[in-house]
């Protein structure tokens, strides 16, 4: 099953999507990589969400990678006597660390880091935003506040302190019991919630050790400061955009979006932009204009993946969201003006690229190529090569599943496994059977193949080599 186009989905799984069949389906419209967002069910619950998408990956014969996204230490207040308020402008509300039941003169906030970050005039945003609060009075157990725009509120609603940095770990106790769930369980990649510092994800690489790749969620503005040295410790980054959205003026996302995607991409690691992308469509079967613009704009971007949220996990409509996903994608890459639009958000002139593979880009350019065959042990042949986007299909080969399926989320990556290989000839001839198999080289085109040798030793690619597929 080859991919039609060069950005990936990823489909979180959810209620409506965990069985195998559904999963299938996912897989067959358009999804590349599935998450499992450990903010929501059990271990026993995402176990057997793990072992159907394993199950599905053998019936569509394509690695398929599974994405742990670790919950973070995600701000909430506590409960209400009647389990709901309703606030309105010039409302005084005080928010303290007392566990009794909280009602429209008080509530409860479980943190106490949070007032130990407050200042006067503060801004405290409640619901995503809904509430918004100013503080007038704090201490180190309190925070007086008034309310500016109001809203109904009820039990366990998201906290946000725009603009402060609040002195908490990235990982709490509940995420590291559900990171070493998940490293048993052999998930690809494990998403960092909340990232604030290189320090956290420091921290998470320490405790992966190697056994997954690690991507961080950048959905705090005090990310943004630390921007270089937490790309320095990631493997990808999500432009998280829910959270992100709430701390930032509306006006500023569009613009840290680009500057996200073009930071991701100079480094040459994965981005994927994420969050309401096809919102209306977890209740419609179509989106909105506005939303397929979004996507198609991520797309002229060169962002490597898009994600669906609740749109494939609780909605009304999973397979049909990704496979407008999928049809948005496509229609874009068939854009004359794309290739273009694309490549000038990434500087191409740059001294440190690995000269052989931006040849094999240029190289591949010729009319007669028909894909490239990268192969790549630990997948940074192929991550080098999806830096240079090339427009034809680049075949990813590797010896080790597991690479495969990281490389799941990469820009025109189409990720299949071979054997071990240690001969030039051996190389020509698994990558010739592999394109014509995949339906990527006709008889008597040219396959462009860029590799290592010995396969297996770290350092850049040092075989640049053409071959073709038989006449008959």
């Amino acid at each position: 099953m080859i991919r039609a186009r060069r950005a990936r989905i990823v489909a979180t799984l959810g209620p409506a999507s965990r069985g195998v069949e559904k999963i299938r389906e996912l897989a067959m419209a358009g999804a590349d990589v599935f998450r499992v967002n450990f903010s929501h069910g059990s271990h026993a619950d995402h176990a057997r969400t793990i072992q159907a998408v394993r199950e599905v990956e053998g019936l569509v014969g394509r690695p398929i990678a599974v994405l742990a996204d670790l919950q973070g230490p995600k701000l909430r207040l506590g409960e209400f006597a009647d389990g709901v308020v309703r606030l309105k402008a010039g409302h005084h509300l005080r928010l303290d660390l007392k566990s009794a039941p909280g009602d429209a003169a008080r509530i409860g906030v479980p943190h106490p880091e949070i007032f130990a970050a407050l200042r006067t005039g503060a801004l405290v945003l409640l619901d995503d935003g809904k509430v918004r609060l100013r503080v007038v009075k704090h201490g180190p157990d309190f925070a007086d506040t008034v309310v500016e725009a109001g809203d109904q509120l009820s039990d366990h609603k998201g906290l946000n302190l725009p603009g402060l940095a609040i002195p908490i770990p990235a990982l709490t106790d509940k995420d590291r019991a559900d990171l070493t769930f998940a490293l048993n369980e052999g998930v690809d990649w494990v998403a960092l919630s909340f990232v604030q510092r290189a320090s956290d994800m420091a921290e998470l690489r320490s405790l992966v050790r190697g056994r997954a790749n690690v991507l961080a969620k950048i959905e705090k503005p005090s990310a943004l400061e630390a921007l270089d040295e937490i790309l320095d410790l990631s493997q990808a980054i999500m432009v998280a955009r829910g959270d992100l959205g709430v701390e930032l003026a509306p006006e500023e996302v569009p613009v840290v979006q680009k500057l996200l995607v073009r930071a991701a991409r100079l480094r040459g690691i994965p981005v994927v932009v994420a969050t309401q992308m096809l919102e209306s469509m977890t209740h419609s079967p179509t989106p909105t204009r506005a939303e397929a613009s979004d996507v198609a704009g991520a797309v002229y971007e060169g962002a490597d993946a898009l994600m669906l949220s609740a749109e494939s996990a609780a909605g009304d409509y999973p397979v049909e969201a990704v496979s407008m996903m999928d049809r948005i994608i496509t229609r874009v890459e068939r854009d004359p003006r794309w290739p273009e639009l694309m490549r000038a958000e990434y500087p191409v002139e740059d001294a440190d690229a690995d000269a052989l593979v931006a040849a094999a880009r240029r190289a591949a350019e010729a009319a007669s190529t028909a894909c490239l065959a990268a192969f790549t042990t630990t997948g940074q042949t192929a991550l080098r090569l999806a830096r240079e986007r090339p427009l034809q299909p680049t075949l990813a080969l590797t010896p080790s599943l597991s690479t495969a399926r990281k490389l799941a989320l990469l820009w025109g990556a189409e990720p299949r496994v071979v054997p071990e290989l240690f001969d030039p000839e051996e190389l020509a001839r698994v990558a010739v059977e592999q394109a014509v198999a995949a339906g990527l080289a006709g008889p008597g085109q040219r396959v462009l193949i860029l590799a290592g040798l010995p396969m297996g030793s770290p350092g850049a690619a040092n075989i640049l080599r053409i071959a073709h597929a038989p006449l008959r």
